[in-house]
């Protein structure tokens, strides 16, 4: 009997522990989001000659909520966001569980920070990233967590030394946790920002991670901060080189066209996106990805030897911008 007790002591124990760890993880995970949107929002903002991002706190009444920041009409960002959630849920969405039926009747909690920017000159790519915590609990059962995220460009008028300053900056990123991550991620990149019912990629790719654990918490934690610091690092001398370049109405409509595949993208694949609606999430903040303006066109296709035949023949394809 006595024995039986030790035994139930030290599970509680333990399970006291574990919960104490976790929650102090969680606590540390969302302090470097919060500095995180922070940093990059004053990065952007430092582009600008006056326009600055406003701010939107919500509550969710399923539990949590989140810091929207939105930047609108600038000198150099028609419009963009950057936003900080943090939810909790009594079960999972269908795109969390899908692949995963363990993760089924459990329930979750999520933060992260997501941006995306849409700049005015078509020189300028389009750029997003995110990084996240996810958390899956069921009471008697051990709590599993990962962390996920990325970061991916989306040029309209590409430039080579761009694409690769732009993977360069990615590998370093990876470079401190093995030579074979940058290859791995950058990969699983291109084959998830990639429009099939198009046959091209969103853009020229970059990084993509999820469901990383394997690592351990701390390493995890490590690797997911390594990105959301390399992004400004990437971004803006791209947006610094290229912020002033001189463009007309032909180039403007061709980003106008271009955008419509980023709508595209957002609505029928991201798995974000699908998430936020699906677990009730707040609208207004999922769906600041989506571009201010955007235009299709039927059976559209560009003329051989032009610049934006450029983008479709070289860039909208998988390809190896390091030489690795």
């Amino acid at each position: 009997m006595q024995e039986m007790i030790l035994l139930a002591y030290s599970f509680n124990l333990n399970a006291i522990m574990n919960h104490y760890l976790m929650d102090n993880n969680i606590d540390r995970v969302k302090n470097y989001l919060l500095d995180l949107q922070e940093t990059i929002c004053n990065g952007l903002e430092s582009e600008e000659p006056d326009a600055r991002f406003i701010e939107d706190l919500w509550l969710r009444p399923e539990g949590g909520g989140g810091r929207t920041r939105v930047l609108s009409n600038g000198q150099v960002f028609e419009r963009g966001g950057v936003n900080f959630s943090h939810v909790s849920g009594f079960q999972l969405p269908p795109t969390a569980s899908a692949k995963r039926p363990e993760l089924a009747n459990r329930e979750f909690e999520a933060m992260g920070v997501s941006l995306v920017m849409h700049p005015n000159n078509p020189y300028v790519p389009t750029v997003h990233a995110n990084v996240r915590l996810f958390i899956a609990k069921k009471h008697g059962e051990p709590t599993i967590w990962w962390f996920g995220g990325g970061f991916d460009l989306t040029p309209y008028y590409p430039f080579k030394d761009d694409v690769i300053q732009w993977h360069q900056n990615a590998r370093s990123a990876c470079q401190p946790f093995g030579d074979e991550v940058y290859p791995r991620y950058k990969t699983w990149c291109d084959e998830y920002f990639y429009l099939k019912h198009r046959d091209e990629t969103r853009g020229v790719g970059g990084l993509f991670f999820d469901d990383l654990n394997e690592w351990g918490f701390e390493q995890s934690f490590a690797f997911m901060q390594s990105v959301g610091d390399h992004f400004l690092g990437g971004y803006l001398p791209i947006v610094q080189k290229r912020k002033d370049m001189v463009y007309g109405h032909h180039e403007r409509d061709f980003q106008l066209y271009r955008r419509g595949r980023y709508v595209e993208f957002n609505l029928v694949f991201d798995r974000g996106t699908l998430f936020g609606l699906q677990s009730g999430g707040r609208t207004e903040s999922i769906l600041m990805s989506m571009p201010p303006a955007a235009v299709w066109r039927y059976n559209w296709h560009p003329e051989v030897g032009t610049p934006e035949a450029d983008l479709y023949d070289t860039y909208l394809k998988p390809q190896n911008w390091l030489g690795i």
